[in-house]
Parts: structure tokens; C-alpha cells; sequence
């Protein structure tokens, strides 16, 4: 589905995040073995995806003062280079000293890739404007970004508990390291423009009032959050973004397996077919984004309206039913109505930033939304232990329909931020 709007550099940069996610996927699961199989603690295994956000949102704290000394490319290559000696570090010593392995040591090493792949997506959605040759293909840009991350995610489940289960969770580690070997590679293809192209002219810039160049630390550090305060526009996006996060954790595999087991009734197998589900309905979401740019064109803001509203319903009604053929159906539903909100929303940060800002903006956003996940997952845990888990997910359709809200509340102040760009050009 290639595509003229869509660069050499734009398909690197594609392949690159494909397998670093795949990577991702595979080092996930094989730790989670691992950390089981060495504590016999669903708490220690728990507290990694607790303890990678909290690295990731480290990460994007101190990004833009490496924004500031490195183009986005190097950066990107820095972090997947890094990412593969840390996993060839990691398998190496699994594979050396087996069943003694310092756990502590093992978390640390996982706190640091954590921490290196918290650069990764924040430069790779600002180096997107600059690798597509027309505004139209920025929405497909996002679209096929989407569609790759879900079909890793549905199919990379699956298959990696099938590659641990027969390599091992150290060997499957060694694997992950090739990959990332992989990732790092293509990386080299991704060549960032020197000069702003067509897309970067025509995206929304919204001017900064303080217009004074500092190069103290500080001001490199709070730039991007200067930015989200002072625009309109990504103030309410990020705001309607943190509301939509708050309920997002509801569908980790804690959660959506008491889910199956508690209000439908039915084995972990049905765990697994709702998790499929979920994600083909995100592939195909990504998909129909895809068949759909020209016809949504600029109106991204009413497409992620309109697919908030579809996700919070169903989730809501998804709560509710206690057939499990219907959660299923109403599961693969989602996944449009999601894909819909989430590719549109990114295109809307894009198009709201200046080029040279962008990266500070989406490391800053990244912070906020890694704090925002992990408080949530802190917080619906208590919430399905004091209201049940039907509650817990009546909530989260609650909280994304409040974040539907406030997007149709400051619409009318979303256009009129628009209106100096008009003036501009």
C-alpha cells in the first residue's frame, strides 16, 4: 500500500518500529517468565510495566535536552543501539548464570532499555511530518504507524508465548536482542530532512509568546510543557488524551481477565479470544483510517469525536453484558471506533506545533501520559476491589466519555485557535 506522499525514509522508519515492537513484545513476555518462574510473585511480575512507565516518563523528562544536542534520527539510532547492547547484556548473563540471576540486576537492566525507548516514540511521531511529502499523507502516515503497532500487538501475543514456551525465556531473550539488532539497522535509512518541506510549512503553528531563546537547562526541559499550556489546541487534546488514559488501564490482563472470569463467567481462553479480538478490531480500525483519509481530510477534530463517542458506548455496553459471543463482538467493535480517536489525535498534535518544537511537545506529553497511566493503574485497582470490575469498567466508558465532553466544549475555542494560521499564511 506504498503510497507517492509517502518517503524511502517514512518505510524505514515503518520497518524499524515494526521490530522494535515486535522486540518489545517477545523481551515482555520472556521477563514475565522469567520474573515468575524466579519469585512465584504475581506482585514482582506486576511491577514491571509499573516500573517501565515510570522509566519511560523519566525519560521523556530529560528528552529534550538530547532534542537540543541531537537530530531525531541520531537520537532514534541512539536508542535502539542502546537497546540491543542492553539486551545483548541481559541475555549474556541469563544465559551464563541461569536460576541464580540477580533479579535486582535483571530489573535494572530493564529499567534502562525502558528508559532509552522512552525517546523512541516521541521522536519517531515528530519525525513523521518530516518524511511525508504532502499534508494529505500524514493522516495515512499515522494510519499505517497504527496498523503496524496493533498487528504486532495481535499477533505478537500469541506468538511470542509460543517462542518462550519452546526457546525458553533466555533464549527468547537472545532473540529479542537480534531483533532490536534489526531495528537499530534500518534505522540507518531514516534520513531526517535538512530543510522544512511542504508538510512542515503547512502545518498548524501556533506562535509562542515568549518568543526569547534561553539556553539555560531549564528552559530546554520546560519548553515542550510551555508550549501545551500555551496552545489552545494541544491543551485540550493533552487534557482530553489524560482523562482518556485514566480509564485505559482497564484493559491490562489483570483486569480483563477478572473480567471474563467475574461478569462472563468464562475461562482464561475466552481471555485470549477477547484480547484477539481486540486487537484485529484495532487493525482494521487502522485499515479503515487508512481507506478513509481523503474523506476525513481536515476533519480530524470531528473523525476523534466521533470515535470517542463509539468507544465509550460500546465499552459501556461491554460492561454491561454478561454473554460472552456479545462482549466478543462488541470487543472487535471497539477497535475502529479507537483507532478512529487515537490516529486522528496524534495527526492534531502534529499539526499543532511548530517542526522544531514538536519533539519537546511529545516528550513532555509522553511524561504527562506514562504519570497519568500509572496513577491509573494504581487507582482502578483499588476501584475494582471496592466496586467490582463491571463498575471498573463502567468508569473507564465514563471517563472517556467525559473526555468526549470537553472536546465538544472547547471545539468552538479549537477552530479559533486555527484562525492566525489563515492570517499567517
Amino acid at each position: 500500500m506504498k503510497s507517492s506522499f509517502l518517503t524511502r525514509s517514512f518505510y524505514c522508519l515503518l520497518t524499524t518500529q515494526t521490530a522494535a515492537n515486535a522486540a518489545d513484545v517477545l523481551y515482555i513476555m520472556a521477563l514475565t517468565v522469567l520474573v515468575l518462574n524466579q519469585t512465584d510473585s504475581l506482585v514482582s511480575a506486576a511491577f514491571m510495566p509499573l516500573m517501565r512507565s515510570g522509566a519511560q516518563m523519566l525519560s521523556g523528562l530529560v528528552a529534550p535536552l538530547l532534542i537540543n544536542r541531537f537530530k531525531l534520527t541520531a537520537l532514534l539510532l541512539l536508542s535502539q543501539t542502546g537497546q540491543f547492547l542492553l539486551f545483548v547484556c541481559l541475555a549474556s548473563y541469563l544465559q551464563l548464570i541461569g536460576e541464580d540471576s540477580s533479579l535486582v540486576l535483571v530489573l535494572l537492566l530493564v529499567f534502562s532499555m525502558s528508559f532509552l525507548d522512552g525517546w523512541t516514540v516521541p521522536a519517531r511521531n515528530a519525525l513523521v511530518p518530516r518524511l511525508v511529502a504532502h499534508e494529505q499523507g500524514l493522516l495515512k502516515a499515522n494510519g499505517l504507524i497504527s496498523v503496524s503497532d496493533q498487528a504486532v500487538q495481535f499477533a505478537g501475543w500469541g506468538l511470542s508465548g509460543i517462542v518462550v514456551a519452546w526457546l525458553g525465556a533466555s533464549h527468547s531473550l537472545l532473540l529479542t536482542a537480534v531483533i532490536y539488532g534489526l531495528a537499530a539497522a534500518f534505522t540507518l535509512g531514516v534520513k531526517d530532512p535538512s530543510d522544512v518541506n511542504p508538510v512542515r510549512r503547512q502545518t498548524e503553528v501556533l506562535p509562542d509568546d515568549n518568543t526569547a531563546s534561553s539556553s539555560s537547562k531549564w528552559h530546554t526541559l520546560t519548553e515542550g510543557w510551555k508550549t501545551i499550556w500555551k496552545t489552545p489546541r494541544l491543551r485540550l487534546l493533552t487534557f482530553m488524551d489524560m482523562i482518556d488514559m485514566l480509564g485505559g488501564s482497564v484493559w491490562i490482563g489483570a483486569f480483563t481477565l477478572a473480567f471474563v472470569q467475574v461478569a462472563l463467567g468464562q475461562g482464561e481462553e475466552w481471555w485470549g479470544f477477547i484480547n484477539a479480538a481486540y486487537f484485529a478490531g484495532t487493525v482494521g480500525g487502522g485499515l479503515l483510517v487508512l481507506a478513509l483519509a481523503r474523506a476525513i481530510g481536515n476533519r480530524s477534530l470531528a473523525a476523534m469525536l466521533i470515535g470517542m463517542a463509539g468507544y465509550g458506548v460500546l465499552t459501556a455496553f461491554y460492561a454491561l453484558t454478561t454473554q460472552p459471543f456479545i462482549a466478543l463482538i462488541l470487543v472487535l467493535l471497539m477497535g475502529p471506533f479507537a483507532e478512529l480517536s487515537i490516529v486522528n489525535r496524534r495527526t492534531l498534535i502534529q499539526r499543532s506545533a511548530a517542526p522544531e518544537l514538536l519533539p519537546k511537545v511529545l516528550s513532555a506529553q509522553a511524561s504527562l501520559l506514562h504519570l497519568t497511566f500509572c496513577i491509573s493503574l494504581l487507582v482502578m485497582a483499588g476501584l475494582a476491589e471496592k466496586f467490582g470490575i463491571v463498575n471498573l469498567y463502567l468508569s473507564a466508558a465514563g471517563l472517556t466519555l467525559l473526555a468526549l465532553a470537553v472536546g465538544l466544549l472547547g471545539r468552538r475555542g479549537f477552530h479559533r485557535a486555527a484562525a492566525p494560521e489563515a492570517v499567517n499564511e
